[in-house]
């Protein structure tokens, strides 16, 4: 491999991350990365994940565009991240997932053998479990929307955001069913409700069509959708069966389409609540949601 690609250069101007020879011929390099991202249906989640990883990758060899750098520049900031940043292997990992799937996708190159990458350790941890007593009495100090969030993740083993993001449709009360959409590994599953839940849940979502035929008639109401789908049902955005189960009580302008639109319930706000009823509850242990997926017989 030639030497001086890896030998630094003084600091290339911002326009430089649009094209190496400096013009502006093709869109911004994180845009061509947002692209090609959507293109291959990959989350908002993931796609911010990855631009995060790619601006520190180029702001780590002082602005250098990446189609000027190759496997030793790789090298140098995964090992940087392991020994200096001190960051997690699924840390570690996910920087590199991103640097791969730039120049795979987006620079049209393959990245061959990186060489001694310093790996950051993984290590072995065991999940915090609780008993179900201890369940009972973390639920009785929660209320309202996170009571019964965190009674789906209990009793229907729903992960965090799976049961942030549910939808209108995904649920089957008569047959007991919740259906989770784009779950773990992008794979939909059908799960059972819990008997015990019906009737809050039923409850809940008479206040949810309330709240959002109040909306509708205020010139609102509309919902963001998966991938492409607008574009095939167009009039989707406001019916009742795409609406979250556990929408966000403020609103936020769409940059796209102006719209005015409630997203779900922020998954910051559970685990905030968990963790004080697990404090409430006095267990000294470090209990959070996904400790409810975990539970003792």
């Amino acid at each position: 491999m030639d030497a001086s690609r890896t030998k630094a250069i003084p600091p290339a101007s911002p326009r430089a991350l649009h094209d190496p020879s400096g013009g502006n011929l093709k869109p911004k390099l994180l845009d061509q990365l947002r692209q090609a991202l959507r293109s291959r249906h990959y989350s908002r989640r993931t796609e911010q994940t990855y631009c995060h990883w790619v601006r520190r990758f180029i702001y780590f060899h002082h602005i250098r565009h990446p189609a000027e750098m190759a496997e030793p520049e790789i090298n140098a900031f995964l090992t940087y991240l392991a020994v200096k940043g001190k960051v997690s292997a699924s840390t570690q990992n996910q920087a590199l997932s991103a640097l791969l799937f730039l120049y795979r996708h987006v620079l049209g190159r393959q990245v061959g053998d990186l060489g001694e990458v310093n790996r950051a350790r993984k290590p072995t941890r065991l999940p915090v479990v609780m008993t179900r007593e201890e369940v009972k009495a973390v639920l009785a100090s929660l209320t309202g929307d996170k009571r019964l969030m965190a009674s789906l993740m209990y009793g229907a083993g729903l992960r965090l955001l799976e049961c942030a993001e549910l939808r209108v449709k995904d649920l089957n009360l008569d047959r007991a069913e919740l259906t989770i959409r784009d779950g773990k590994g992008g794979k939909d599953r059908v799960t059972m409700l819990p008997l015990a839940l019906k009737p809050p849940l039923a409850a809940h979502l008479v206040r949810v069509q309330a709240q959002h035929d109040a909306d509708r008639a205020a010139g609102r109401g509309a919902v963001a959708l998966p991938g492409a789908l607008r574009a095939k049902y167009p009039n989707a955005p406001w019916e009742w069966a795409w609406q979250w189960v556990f929408p966000a009580t403020r609103f936020y302008v769409d940059t796209e389409t102006g719209e005015r639109r409630r997203h779900h319930l922020h998954e910051s706000v559970v685990p905030r609540a968990v963790k004080d009823a697990v404090k409430a509850a006095g267990i000294a242990r470090r209990a959070t949601c996904h400790s409810l997926r975990s539970v003792s017989a």
